[in-house]
């Protein structure tokens, strides 16, 4: 990946190689000012690079667990010349993000999207910005529905739009990427902006599109070398200053949106997300240090619509995948549905209690898949001591959540796709606490209660109605991540849609 950036130096003007060089000398201070303090162990890092000859861009994961076994659970690593304290299992992940939540809330750095945020917004904000926007979305999230009923009938007949999608399809192959996508945004479309979109809306396609090539991008070494040298990056041609330009659409279209409910706004009668937002905005307009202002209201916005849309979505996307290539694991699924709802209803929340192997099956999707297997970076609020090592305040940490879904000690034969992971000697449903795709403690995912309803919702209620065939022998499927960084995305595939 380097060579193919540094290939394009040579077309960089002179001014712009001396920027870089400012950074990099800057960057070379910061390097021997955060020796200070007791890391944990690592490899040596050279100046300027850090560790990054060290690890594989390609499977960055494997990397680390290399690292890990070397240096054991909790180790230093520099992304060029920026330590980060990596956490590798179960224990360690659980010692820091639980039983240390407070000290290992903060937001660690991410240039790649700070430099749009600039901190606003609930996932990349921190301090009591990030406090008091987080209590707010929660709350407003749960008075309109979310992990409630009302938000159950609003996936329900989302997922019979989808079914009316499939059966178009005619039975020809098809990629199911927007047609997920579609189906999983307009749930939180409904939340944050009061309505959902036609699956045929431009604007609402084109605006997925550029959520989804942002996923890519973001978790590309291009995303990648963009947060480790972000100095360098923003003179340096490629693909990531697509990112920025993807941002600024969908904040224009987030503020488009705005507008539209200021026209009609009426603060007594909130109808969404936005609604409660501009409420907020209006009470607190005489406090100058109030976090409830437009560029938070945008941010928020974008955060909820980002988040609701693409990691549901993939999750989806990875989840047929795996069902196409272990058919066996499939019927039962099958079996389990007809026996517990039938083909005459619509499958509902409460049949999850009373359908042990499908349930087991939908978190194993999530524990194998790991959409997002380093987390978003945590960074430690204060200085703080760790199994023995002094952390100082500001210190990046990588919560290494693929890590613990491969937890030997918690998962047998972690590595394959085994439902039994998540059931008892007697075949019910058993929890883990090792489960953890939507992270842990303080920073847990926001919409943890909205997701789980919509991957068991939609993945039952498409189960219940077709037979999803793949394009090549299930044999032949390949389950590796066609890209793995911020998120671990399934390769593309085609398939059919064949009623049952």
């Amino acid at each position: 990946m380097f060579p193919t950036i540094i290939s394009g130096w040579e077309k960089i003007e002179f001014q712009s190689m001396t920027v870089g060089l400012v950074v990099l000398c800057l960057s070379f201070l910061m390097f021997l000012q955060r020796r200070k303090g007791k890391l944990p162990p690592g490899p040596k890092a050279l100046p300027f690079w850090g560790n990054l000859h060290q690890l594989d861009n390609k499977d960055m994961l494997k990397s680390l667990k290399e690292l890990s076994n070397k240096y054991g659970p909790v180790f230093t690593i520099y992304l060029g010349p920026q330590p980060n304290v990596v956490l590798h299992g179960f224990k360690a992940v659980k010692e820091a993000l639980v039983e240390q939540a407070d000290n290992f809330s903060g937001r660690g750095e991410f240039p790649v999207v700070f430099r749009f945020t600039q901190g606003n917004g609930i996932a990349f904000s921190n301090g009591e910005k990030w406090k008091v926007l987080r209590r707010f979305a929660l709350v407003t999230l749960r008075n309109f529905g979310m992990g409630k009923r009302s938000i159950e009938e609003r996936i329900q007949e989302e997922a019979q739009f989808m079914l009316e999608e499939f059966r178009n399809t005619k039975q020809k192959p098809f990629d199911p990427t927007f047609f997920l996508s579609r189906a999983v945004s307009n749930v939180i479309c409904s939340i944050v902006f009061g309505n959902r979109f036609e699956y045929e809306d431009k604007r609402f396609l084109s605006l997925l599109k550029v959520i989804n090539d942002n996923f890519q991008i973001m978790s590309s070494n291009w995303g990648k070398f963009y947060n480790i040298f972000p100095g360098i990056m923003n003179h340096l041609p490629g693909p990531h200053h697509r990112i920025f330009r993807n941002l600024e659409k969908m904040k224009t279209f987030v503020l488009e949106k705005v507008k539209e409910h200021e026209k009609t706004f009426q603060p007594e009668c909130p109808r969404d997300f936005i609604d409660c937002f501009l409420t907020k905005m209006q009470k607190e307009k005489e406090n100058p240090l109030s976090s409830f202002n437009m560029e938070t209201l945008v941010m928020t916005t974008l955060n909820l619509f980002f988040g609701g849309t693409e990691t549901v979505s993939t999750t989806l996307r990875y989840g047929i995948l795996i069902l196409m290539k272990y058919p066996h694991i499939t019927e039962k699924v099958h079996q389990e549905i007809d026996k517990v709802i039938g083909r005459n209803r619509c499958p509902t929340v409460e049949d999850r209690s009373k359908m042990p192997y499908t349930d087991a099956v939908v978190h194993e999707i999530q524990r194998f898949s790991s959409i997002v297997p380093l987390s978003l970076p945590h960074c430690v609020i204060r200085d703080t001591q760790f199994r023995g090592y002094h952390l100082p305040k500001g210190t990046n940490v990588i919560p290494v959540l693929s890590s613990v879904h491969n937890d030997p000690e918690k998962f047998k034969d972690p590595e394959s796709f085994n439902p039994e992971n998540f059931l008892d000697e007697n075949h019910r449903f058993k929890t883990n606490e090792a489960f953890m795709p939507f992270a842990s403690g303080k920073r847990i995912c926001l919409g943890e209660g909205l997701a789980r309803m919509e991957i068991f919702l939609f993945l039952t209620t498409f189960l219940q109605n077709f037979h999803f065939n793949p394009t090549v022998h299930h044999n032949d499927i390949d389950l590796t991540p066609s890209v793995s960084g911020v998120g671990n995305l399934p390769p593309t595939y085609l398939l059919s849609a064949v009623p049952r």
